[in-house]
């Protein structure tokens, strides 16, 4: 029986909020001397709420944009300034720059490890298995005279695979600076076995790069002593035994004259005071006679 009632009483508050948000006002501005009326309008709740939802959402839309693309935004609390975004992004640069070194070193330093070793480097392997069937490669015996000469054949023979660049120069064109002045006591002789040239000179003469090139191996040997292996352009790889000294590391660059090291007597199998001096092109010994005036 109540329930009516109820009903009633909820369509009139219901009503009664709709009158209140419709009911109309009026808004005047007097003047605070004459009391005289300046300026008057008429108002309801809900006007007055549609216009401020509409002021504050330009309001709001104003303050982004302005944030978003002026230099205001950087003096919100926590927003990075010009200089140190930049900063940030020279160092990202320089990091990544930083990372494809590393990548190229451990490639190199790897590369090198494998060829000392005795083995092929997989680089190498991946350019060339494409081209020529390794099977086919037949590597010729030598002797004791160099512990790591049948590694940098094998090492130049897997590099002569690779294709070359036009540019490649003939060697009667090359200049070739003399590693040592001094006396040949031993000339090359492939049918004995002596794939390079002795050289006597005076004590502490200092040894010199032929031409300019990377040094991929120095270090000390058991029958050689202290010996310097370069890599120079048009596959040409210059060698140096039974040092005193050695004056570089591998890895570096050098000139054609730079010193490299000085000569001594060092290994199981030098004789004397000399340099033992080999000149290899595409995996092939030279007579470093037929090139250079010693």
């Amino acid at each position: 029986m109540l329930l009516p009632n109820y009903v009633s009483v909820a369509k009139k508050s219901k009503n009664k909020f709709v009158d209140k948000l419709r009911g109309k006002y009026r808004l005047i501005i007097y003047n605070d001397s004459t009391f005289q009326s300046v300026w008057s309008t008429r108002l309801t709740r809900l006007k007055v709420f549609t216009i401020t939802s509409l002021v504050s959402a330009v309001l709001v839309a104003t303050v982004i944009i302005l944030i978003a693309t002026t230099p205001l935004r950087e003096y919100i609390p926590g927003y990075p300034k010009k200089e140190y975004r930049q900063m940030l992004i020279n160092n990202a640069i320089l990091v990544d720059s930083l990372e494809n070194e590393i990548r190229q070193r451990d490639v190199f330093f790897n590369t090198i490890k494998a060829i000392i070793g005795g083995e092929v480097p997989e680089d190498l392997i991946a350019d060339t298995s494409n081209s020529i069937d390794k099977d086919e490669i037949v590597f010729q015996e030598y002797n004791h005279d160099s512990v790591f000469q049948d590694k940098i054949v094998a090492e130049q023979l897997n590099l002569s695979l690779q294709p070359f660049e036009e540019k490649s120069t003939s060697l009667s064109k090359i200049y070739f600076f003399t590693p040592v002045k001094g006396l040949v006591s031993e000339s090359f002789n492939a049918s004995a076995d002596h794939l390079g040239v002795d050289i006597v000179s005076d004590a502490n003469a200092r040894i010199s790069a032929v031409l300019d090139g990377t040094i991929i191996f120095a270090g000390l040997t058991l029958e050689t002593g202290n010996v310097v292996y370069i890599q120079h352009e048009n596959n040409i790889i210059s060698v140096y035994k039974h040092n005193a000294e050695l004056l570089k590391n591998t890895g570096d660059k050098v000139k054609a004259g730079e010193a490299i090291a000085i000569i001594g007597n060092t290994g199981h199998l030098s004789y004397g005071s000399h340099l033992h001096f080999e000149l290899w092109h595409n995996g092939i010994a030279l007579n470093p006679e037929l090139y250079i005036d010693f």
